[in-house]
């Protein structure tokens, strides 16, 4: 980041023009500023000071600057690369849709805000400095670009201690051997990697310390993570102070390889190697001060994989006048976000076409030789290397049937979650995914990740278990209220707010309210967003402070109309308090702002049918259906809607087609139970029953009716 300079900006201010979907901007110079005239909050053309640059190359976006405090990102940007690679030009971030000025995704609006979305990873020493009663901000930094103290902490301890060493005591035995700084990386000291003369494989001459400091400072900047404190020590766990994303759908692919749609950085990409695993941190590949490789092109991987094993044409299976490749090709393929800007994945797996066959997972085969289907690339490394895949990262089928709602996916993620040679950020995210799953067959498996030596692992066993039932949290739980890590005692205090007060031990309340209070303060920090304004109105109204709860959701409506999880939780707050007609009138504000959104539609069709407004309610069950058919609970209630009305059959027809889609969904299978039952036809209605009892072995009530249902008979009825 820096100000706005004829040294620092690189775009084109002569009177240059960029057309975008019937808005022609204008970039030019007048009395020595750098302007821009575009479309507005209010959707008007209108002039626009460019106070700050962000970025160098390959882009460069500009950052204008609002009375309020903001400082929002153009969503035009400049293309820095050269000429002949199609640069020097003015270019649009979402080019393929009119991103116009009530849309989320607007330069004026939330998610383009720098004091949120970008600060505290392009500057040193951010202070958010958000007034939340009078919507401002007055931000301050240290550093306006990244600074020593970004990694190495507060600079003053170093420079006191640098004056202690002066004259004859330079000459002392240093008793401070981390020069009064908060880190010392010290992970490369005295180790060496040497390559195994029998198959080039690198050695690592010490094992690598449990506590990554080197890989979680950089993390800081380079992985998808929210922030939780401010407080943030170089060297300490990411987990501590920021909510670090796990692998999900949107984000990722099933074998962890990261999606082009939204990037995800490279911690997560990099924790899931074999190269972290074994001790490899990124100052061995690149230099922390320059950003450069520790050797150009294949040399950095020449540091420990021998040339003479792996840079030949018997490994890579390509001819290397013809087509040369570099390693990064097949080990380290590339995705393009924002536009232009390509970021190799970090997770250093060899390539799967085999996976891309079965699961539909890309493969750096295909990458380049797409006029091929993947069997082709399958076969082809089947040839050269054998029928058995070996890889370090196993878990992509796991993934898959998660996310496909197959039925062996809680044993697929079961068998990850408990694998201990898996990574960490794996496991963590399997028990993350188990939380649909969660029986007392299986909840051992949290019980064992809630005393993990990786935090990560610790909060994933806690999604685990967000949907037991409250009276058996507490003895889980409660003891991670006093987690060293604070992350997890954030994720620990969430779970446990839904306990009353008298089914919590005496001896425990201490630790309840001071976890509670961090809590509060996690979101207030992000007092700015909506999503931290919804998290506390849920936290408030589980402790049954009604008031705040609902000051809390109206306050994040105010943010973002467009925030749906706000008005539904708002809806359901005055449920509770019988006032349905107020969840009404939330619910059509939001849907004014959200109309295609199946989540409001379906809580007020809800809603609608406690008022006795059935036809009103019937139709936006309809809509969420319709809008959402991989949600299964509104296929679910449109159901229960039809029946309602005498439908029954049309009912039955909805819910198998769900059930095709959703072979696990609990509530669908005892609709299907029941009206079969119901109708006549016991044959369908053991079969649903005996899948019910296959999800929940244990569960006695069922086992009866089952039985009950075996021993009548199932035909002539």
């Amino acid at each position: 980041m820096d100000h706005a300079t004829d040294g620092s900006v690189r775009g084109d201010f002569n009177e240059a023009r960029f057309d975008y979907y019937g808005v022609q901007s204008r970039f030019f110079r007048k009395n020595g500023k750098f302007l821009v005239e575009t479309d507005g909050p209010d959707g008007k053309l209108a002039i626009f000071e460019i106070k700050y640059t962000f970025g160098v190359d390959p882009m460069q976006q500009y950052l204008i600057e609002f009375q309020d405090g903001r400082l929002q990102a153009l969503s035009i940007a400049w293309d820095s690369r050269p000429k002949v690679q199609g640069g020097q030009r003015w270019f649009h971030l979402y080019p393929d849709e009119p991103i116009r000025h009530d849309d989320i995704l607007h330069w004026t609006r939330l998610n383009q805000t720098w004091n949120f979305m970008c600060a505290e990873c392009h500057s040193t020493g951010v202070q958010k400095n958000y007034d939340a009663a009078n919507d401002r901000f007055a931000t301050t930094w240290t550093e306006i670009s990244v600074g020593c103290e970004t990694c190495h902490g507060e600079g003053s301890r170093h420079v006191a201690w640098a004056k202690s060493r002066q004259g004859w005591r330079l000459f002392v035995k240093d008793e401070d051997p981390e020069k009064g700084l908060a880190v010392r990386f010290d992970e490369r000291v005295g180790v060496s990697w040497t390559p195994d003369p029998a198959t080039g494989m690198p050695q690592r001459s010490a094992p690598p310390p449990f506590s990554r400091k080197e890989v979680e400072t950089c993390g800081l900047c380079h992985a998808r993570r929210g922030q939780l404190s401010e407080a943030w020590v170089p060297g300490s766990s990411l987990s501590n102070t920021h909510s670090v994303s796990p692998l999900d759908r949107r984000l990722f692919h099933a074998d962890g390889q990261m999606r082009d749609v939204e990037e995800t950085y490279n911690y997560a990409s990099f924790k899931q190697s074999k190269m972290f695993a074994l001790g490899v941190t990124c100052s061995d590949c690149h230099d922390p001060h320059s950003a450069a490789l520790r050797a150009p092109g294949d040399g950095v991987c020449a540091q420990c994989h021998a040339p003479d094993t792996y840079q030949t044409a018997t490994h890579r299976r390509h001819d290397e006048a013809k087509a040369p490749l570099a390693c990064a090709s097949c080990h380290m393929p590339a995705r393009t976000y924002m536009g232009i800007d390509r970021r190799h994945d970090h997770s250093f797996r060899i390539p799967r076409p085999d996976l891309s066959v079965k699961l539909g997972t890309p493969n750096a085969c295909n990458d380049c030789h797409k006029d091929k289907p993947p069997e082709w690339a399958a076969t082809a490394v089947e040839d050269w290397f054998g029928p058995d895949r070996k890889g370090f990262q196993n878990y992509a089928e796991a993934f898959q049937a998660a996310w496909a709602d197959r039925p062996d996916a809680d044993r697929l993620l079961a068998a990850v979650a408990s694998d201990a040679s898996a990574p960490a950020f794996a496991r963590a995210s399997a028990l993350s995914e188990l939380r649909a799953y969660v029986t007392g067959l299986n909840v051992d498996l949290a019980r064992s990740g809630l005393s993990d030596r990786d935090p990560m692992v610790r909060i994933g066993a806690l999604d685990m278990l967000e949907g037991v039932p409250a009276d058996r949290l507490w003895p889980m739980v409660s003891p991670l209220l006093s987690d060293a890590v604070h992350g997890v005692r954030l994720r620990a205090i969430s779970l446990l707010a839904m306990v009353p007060d008298a089914r919590q031990p005496s001896a425990d309340r201490g630790r309840f309210d001071r976890a509670a209070e961090e809590f509060i303060a996690a979101q207030r920090i992000n007092a700015d967003r909506p999503e931290a304004r919804s998290a506390l109105g849920t936290f408030f109204a589980q402790r049954g402070l009604v008031a705040d709860a609902e000051s809390e959701y109206r306050a994040a409506l105010s943010l973002s109309p467009q925030f749906v999880p706000a008005a539904v939780n708002l809806a359901d707050l005055y449920r509770q308090l019988g006032r349905d007609a107020d969840g009404e009138r939330v619910l059509r504000a939001a849907l004014a702002a959200s109309p295609k959104d199946a989540g409001i539609h379906h809580a007020l069709g809800l809603t609608l049918v406690r008022l006795k407004r059935f036809d009103e309610a019937f139709e936006e069950l309809h809509q969420a259906a319709e809008l959402a058919p991989e949600q299964a609970q509104y296929a679910y209630a449109y159901a229960i809607a039809l029946h309602a009305t005498s439908r029954t059959g049309d009912a039955i027809a909805v819910l198998k087609a769900s059930l095709l889609h959703h072979p696990r969904d609990r509530n669908t299978l005892v609709a299907l139970t029941t009206l079969s039952r119901d109708g006549g036809d016991l044959a369908a209605a053991l079969d649903y029953s005996e899948r019910l009892l296959r999800l929940s072995p244990d569960d006695q009530n069922l086992i009866r009716f089952t039985q009950e249902l075996r021993r009548m008979p199932t035909s002539g009825q």
